[in-house]
């Protein structure tokens, strides 16, 4: 069985990746692809991880927690998120590193499904603006607490994706750009249900809906539907033009407002994030997805 799980980042996703590929159930299901509701595996799976460390009799923890979530069926693929898999917010940074337990985790995750396929698929932010959001949704804990007093200029996803690479260098590993995700939202839901590139998703345009006005949106999927036959390419473009036009400006702009941050510190730590992407571009075992 191929096991995909979706690991945030957090603020990147927010439940919009299952929202969108739920509607396309059926699809799914005549693929083989399950899509077990996150209530019967986010806590399960944690629980699962951390008995399976303090254990010292082997249990079939495998058998119960597939089980719980697909009963007695047996799917090709079965696609799980949960973007507190790695910590949760107030714990994602320290030591200047994203998630330092994610290595712990993986090999957690690569022991309890021992003999499946299982791959990682995350979704990745700008430094300059996920700091600032996970202190945003932290309100009663200061920035230190949030961010172990980092240098943010320090922080790289790179270093992330690289100890992955080392703990666990048989999973695959799937990343993309939030701030590239309207444009290839569709590429992501196929590449996590493992569909032919091909494949016409059904929330394909959601993120589009979200950031552009009613009437650029609508002018959008008429567009599409005179236009079936463009290519993967082609349908980036037009979707790039319809945002530059319809985009609302209040949903694409982000206030950068924390102590001591300068538009010189921004604009410095945005050109270290695209030079660490294009570094994670070249990890072998790692499928970045990009406009």
């Amino acid at each position: 069985m191929q096991i995909v799980l979706h690991a945030g980042a957090h603020y990147t996703d927010e439940g919009k990746l299952l929202r969108s590929l739920s509607q396309d159930e059926a699809l799914l299901a005549r693929h083989g692809i399950a899509l077990p509701r996150p209530s019967s595996y986010r806590r399960q799976l944690r629980d699962t991880l951390s008995n399976m460390a303090n254990e010292v009799l082997a249990t079939d923890h495998k058998g119960a927690l597939l089980s719980g979530m697909i009963g007695t069926s047996t799917p090709e693929r079965l696609v799980m998120s949960n973007d507190n898999f790695f910590g949760v917010p107030r714990r994602v940074i320290r030591n200047n590193t994203f998630f330092p337990n994610a290595t712990d985790r993986m090999c957690g995750l690569s022991k309890l499904f021992y003999g499946e396929e299982v791959e990682i698929f995350l979704s990745i932010r700008n430094p300059a603006t996920f700091v600032p959001a996970l202190v945003r949704a932290a309100p009663r804990h200061s920035v230190e607490e949030i961010t172990d007093n980092c240098d943010p200029m320090l922080l790289r996803w790179s270093e992330l994706i690289l100890r992955m690479r080392e703990a666990v260098p048989h999973m695959p590993i799937t990343v993309w750009c939030n701030e590239d995700t309207p444009l290839i939202w569709e590429e992501v839901l196929r590449e996590m249900a493992g569909l032919d590139p091909n494949t016409p998703m059904s929330g394909g345009m959601d993120l589009l809906h979200d950031i552009m006005s009613e009437e650029g949106f609508t002018r959008l999927t008429k567009f599409m539907a005179d236009n079936p036959g463009v290519t993967e390419i082609q349908k980036r473009r037009i979707y790039a033009a319809f945002l530059d036009k319809f985009a609302i400006e209040d949903e694409i702009e982000e206030e950068l407002d924390l102590p001591g941050w300068t538009s010189d510190m921004v604009e410095d730590m945005s050109d270290a994030y695209d030079e660490d992407v294009f570094h994670i571009g070249r990890i072998p075992g790692v499928t970045l997805l990009h406009p």
